[in-house]
């Protein structure tokens, strides 16, 4: 039996999810795959979203009209902003969410969606067409046709978890793994890997001595993730915050003999900035203690979940660490930790816009790709969903550049680099962090999302609307002028106390904030918080902001000098060697991306620069290096 669709989606976690509901609303038919409905968008890790640059991925994935805000916003059980107390280009929401009210939610959402179905199977192979993919096989011989497909299996491909040495194949706890589809792929010249995540044990919260930790609550009013959502946070919970101490570590190193970390039985390479704990102790071995955090598995689930306790040691031995720390003493252990290996297909073999180089037709996202993290494979399938219904159009790509989102420097670094580690975003990253905030993110994307049919006329209007307002009240301020001893920090700070200044200017000094400008302009108190910090962020930040825009011109040249991906660089006279072959292994999007590439020196853009140019003068037609920016 043979069934066609528009676009498939083999997989159902948070790549997955967005990538279907995306291509659902430009698509005509499209049908998602997966093992188990119950559990699409499961947070097997921890149940929580956001983070440093991973909130403002979520901001993006949401302004593109994107799923994971808003059910974020419903499941949601403690809503924090991070790094308030520093500059706006770091801070970022954290939500702790409802794992069952998450899944729940996410079920419900996509079964109202009109053109897509969802399945239970597994997939094993693929159908071909000379270059081209054109379908997948399920385990029990039903055939599938598609015009595109989207592999967004996580965890599950050849998956298999370790407790010390105890191994169980399975994509992730209780669930069995995705067998065949990597070798067929594999067969088909897509080369793949291994790599290695985990997850700590989960506590019995009934056992836990909660007044000998640290409780951290959440913030009022809750800072919601969506700009859909309209509703507030009531009755938030609570985490708590523990230590590991010397006897922790001492029992970790006891038992390091019996861990298949250190034995060499797990093979795949673990995340840099999420280590287990007992990589932290033997790496860290000067630091006497490691931050841990009690989080809610939700608000019917008396189950803990020990942040920073990630582990693949013997339950035994986990379990006897989990009562050294204070609070935990007398706790029970429901489940112990786990690492998982799975594979993985790395990253400079797909297109910018998530499209394998290999077989046409064919699209990666989410931690196939070697990244980590729920916001990063959500973000990656909002573009392989966007850009698979193009490609069935036949209409232009659409590639983010990194001044423009998060979501750029997030696929530009994957195209760009060797990745074998799992990928982790961070503000740190983004060279242009300042102009891709959280608060800004609807001004950056809203007006793809209109383009591609994702947002209501409504909320189009709504964003241009809020501009209009931040805008005019940007410009009120700096006619208002006031006397500096009217504002508290103003009057320490200003040594002539008789001459007025703007509240625009008052704005700028370090300390002031729209709170202050409240209490003397009833008419900006008036207008909504969320607008009263856009308009003080961007006061505050415009010379910055200016000084980010100037150097986006300056570079922005080499971003929209495209390359044509058919360019056989081993035959460009005048570049070096290692140049040509990596940028044969990586075919650039644009000369921008070319410059980022490791071993591609400024000598060799000046190379490729000249080529582009006596190309477009020899074809007299189509230019070659056509600006990115017609196709947004």
């Amino acid at each position: 039996m043979t069934v066609k669709y528009d676009i498939l989606v083999v997989g159902g976690g948070h790549a997955g999810c967005e990538a279907a509901y995306i291509a659902a609303k430009m698509a005509d038919s499209v049908l998602l795959i997966t093992g188990d409905k119950r559990a699409l968008g499961r947070m097997s890790c921890n149940p929580a979203m956001g983070g440093l640059a991973k909130g403002q991925l979520v901001k993006e994935i949401d302004a593109l009209g994107g799923i994971m805000g808003e059910i974020t916003d419903l499941a949601g059980v403690q809503f924090r902003l991070l790094n308030r107390s520093k500059g706006p280009a770091v801070r970022s929401t954290r939500v702790q969410c409802d794992r069952k009210q998450y899944e729940y939610e996410m079920l419900t959402k996509l079964n109202r969606v009109e053109n897509l179905e969802i399945i239970e199977n597994m997939i094993t192979d693929v159908i071909i067409d000379g270059n081209k993919i054109i379908g997948v096989k399920t385990g029990d011989g039903l055939e599938i046709c598609g015009k595109a497909i989207i592999i967004t299996a996580g965890t599950f491909l050849n998956g298999i978890t370790h407790v010390g040495f105890e191994t169980t194949p399975a994509g992730r706890y209780g669930e069995k793994p995705a067998v065949g589809l990597t070798e067929k792929l594999n067969a088909l010249g897509i080369k793949s890997g291994r790599l290695k995540t985990g997850t700590p044990p989960r506590i019995d919260g009934n056992t836990i001595d909660f007044e000998k930790t640290k409780i951290q609550y959440g913030d009022n009013p809750a800072p919601l993730f969506s700009c859909r959502s309209d509703f507030e946070i009531k009755d938030q919970m609570t985490c708590y915050l523990t230590y590991t101490n010397e006897k922790t570590h001492e029992i970790i190193r006891g038992g390091i003999d019996r861990s298949p970390l250190f034995r060499g039985i797990i093979q795949g390479i673990g995340p840099r900035y999420c280590p287990s704990i007992e990589d932290k102790v033997v790496r860290f071995e000067e630091k006497s203690r490691h931050q841990l955090f009690l989080e809610p598995e939700g608000r019917d689930n008396d189950e803990y979940y020990l942040n920073g306790f990630s582990s693949s040691l013997p339950e035994d031995i986990q379990y006897r660490a989990m009562k050294t720390i204070p609070g935990l003493e007398e706790a029970r252990m429901n489940r112990p930790g786990y690492a998982i290996e799975y594979d993985y297909f790395p990253s400079s073999q797909i297109k910018p816009t998530m499209e394998s180089k290999i077989m046409d037709n064919l699209y990666f996202a989410g931690q196939v790709n070697g990244t980590s993290g729920y916001e990063e494979a959500g973000a990656q399938g909002v573009m392989a969903g966007i850009n698979a219904v193009l490609k069935i159009r036949k209409e232009e790509p659409f590639v983010l550049k990194r001044s423009e989102a998060y979501i750029g420097v997030l696929i530009d670094d994957l195209t760009t680099r060797d990745i074998d580690e799992p990928y982790r975003l961070f503000t740190s990253r983004a060279e242009y962090r300042l102009m891709l905030r959280e608060d800004n993110a609807r001004d950056r994307l809203g007006a793809y999302a209109r383009k591609f049919g994702l947002i209501s006329d409504g909320e189009y209007k709504e964003m241009l609307e809020t501009r209009k307002i931040v805008e005019k009240e940007k410009a009120r301020l700096s006619r208002i002028f006031i006397f500096p001893a009217e504002i508290e920090r103003v009057r320490e700070l200003r040594e002539d106390p008789e001459r007025k200044l703007s509240l625009a200017e008052a704005l700028k000094i370090p300390g002031v904030t729209e709170g202050d400008i409240c209490g003397i302009d009833g008419e900006f108190a008036g207008i909504p918080a969320r607008i009263r910090y856009k308009v003080e962020t961007e006061i505050k930040y415009e010379g910055y902001i200016a000084r980010q825009l100037k150097e986006i011109e300056r570079f922005g040249k080499y971003e929209d000098m495209r390359l044509d991906e058919r360019t056989d660089y081993l035959q460009i006279k005048g570049l070096k060697r290692e140049a040509a072959e990596k940028l044969e292994k990586f075919k650039p999007y644009s000369l921008g991306q070319a410059s980022r590439i490791a071993g591609v020196s400024p000598g060799d853009i000046s190379v490729l620069l000249v080529h582009v140019k006596r190309m477009q003068r020899a074809n007299q037609g189509p230019d070659v290096s056509r600006e990115t920016s017609k196709n947004r």
